[in-house]
């Protein structure tokens, strides 16, 4: 692996030696005091450093903050996205709900620089032939909300989202139900429940559980754009991925995305120590999770997003821009689901009036 370290050095965080990429605890480690400090190993050899979240918490050095380039900042009085672009251009627009209404903003914190991006992989022009065969197969949305959603407004954009892994150890102790049935004196029969104590344990290894950190884009759509290839596919920060991209930044912040990765983590164990409860039935669960190897990342993610406004109300599509994955809003066409209300009716009217 000499040629891998070669390319990049990484310091210890503890004692500031040169640490070395070591394949088989998948880790930088300190060939002098030992630290080890998890980070990914991509195919060409660069390295998307692994954070540990617990050291994090408690403070970001100055030099991990802002974009390590020249970046204008708006934040929209309409949506609240924070948006960054290129300090020359000039915006005239909300790239998220499309409002005149932006605000220069340069009074607030520099934020973490991000330390991975997954650059765009489906081009614009197959985006916009997939978004308007979207729109032709869903027959509940309006004739001509085709019309209304230009494709034209369509915007490139690199969305923030945090990623947290963990190893997690978590026991367990519930009562497993097991049905049985008896008869009475009449010979009736009723099911009964047979309850008993059980215990287990569950072992789960966490990896890039993502958290979106975006407000200008509605959080329904982002949970549907999921996955993003962010175990194989992540390359390491550079400011010239973000040339000609507009650029969100975070507003959920280190510390609530950790606290949202900690109640899905919470969650999915939840569901492997219910699989694990015997039985027919169980009740009381209760769990006791412990969390160890807590490392995080903040990357910068490719979606593609269209926003229009139909009546008084603002729609969004969006496609990630890894997979080409399409999820969005439309208004629906009252007057259709009206007509099909109708002939379901007359359909049952006609079935009743038959049976007589």
């Amino acid at each position: 692996m000499s040629e891998v370290t070669s390319l990049s050095k990484f310091g210890c965080p503890a004692c500031g030696a040169e640490a070395l990429w070591t394949p088989s605890k998948h880790a930088l480690v300190c060939p002098y005091c030992g630290t080890e400090s998890p980070a990914e190993l991509k195919i060409d050899g660069s390295l998307v450093e692994e954070n540990d979240l617990v050291t994090a918490l408690r403070s970001i050095p100055e030099e991990q903050r802002g974009w390590a380039a020249e970046r204008k900042t708006v934040r929209c009085q309409s949506c609240q996205a924070i948006s960054i672009f290129d300090a020359k251009r000039v915006a005239q627009r909300c790239d998220f709900c499309g409002s005149p209404s932006l605000l220069s903003v340069e009074d607030i914190q520099a934020p973490i620089r991000p330390g991975s991006v997954l650059p765009f992989k489906v081009a614009e022009s197959q985006v916009r032939e997939e978004i308007r065969r979207w729109y032709g197969s869903h027959f509940w949305a309006k004739n001509d909300v085709g019309e209304k959603a230009l494709t034209d407004t369509l915007h490139g954009l690199y969305v923030p989202y945090w990623t947290f892994d963990a190893h997690a150890e978590c026991a367990w102790e519930a009562q497993a139900g097991y049905y049985y049935i008896t008869t009475d004196s009449q010979g009736r029969t009723q099911q009964q429940v047979r309850w008993q104590y059980v215990s287990g344990h569950v072992s789960q290894n966490f990896d890039d559980v993502l958290v979106p950190a975006s407000k200008g884009i509605h959080p329904g759509l982002l949970e549907g754009l999921a996955p993003f290839p962010t175990t194989s596919d992540l390359v390491p920060y550079d400011p010239g991925y973000l040339s000609g991209w507009v650029v969100e930044q975070y507003q959920i912040d280190l510390v609530h995305a950790a606290q949202e990765s900690r109640e899905r983590m919470v969650q999915r164990l939840r569901d492997l120590c219910t699989r694990q409860v015997p039985g027919d039935t169980h009740r009381g669960l209760r769990i006791e999770p412990s969390f160890s190897g807590q490392t995080f990342k903040h990357a910068l993610l490719p979606v593609w997003l269209l926003s229009y406004t139909y009546g008084s109300k603002t729609y969004q599509v969006a496609v990630n821009g890894a997979t080409g994955k399409i999820t969005g809003e439309y208004p629906l066409s009252w007057a259709k689901i009206s007509i099909a209300i109708l002939i379901a009716l007359l359909i049952l009217l006609i079935f009743m009036a038959s049976k007589h």
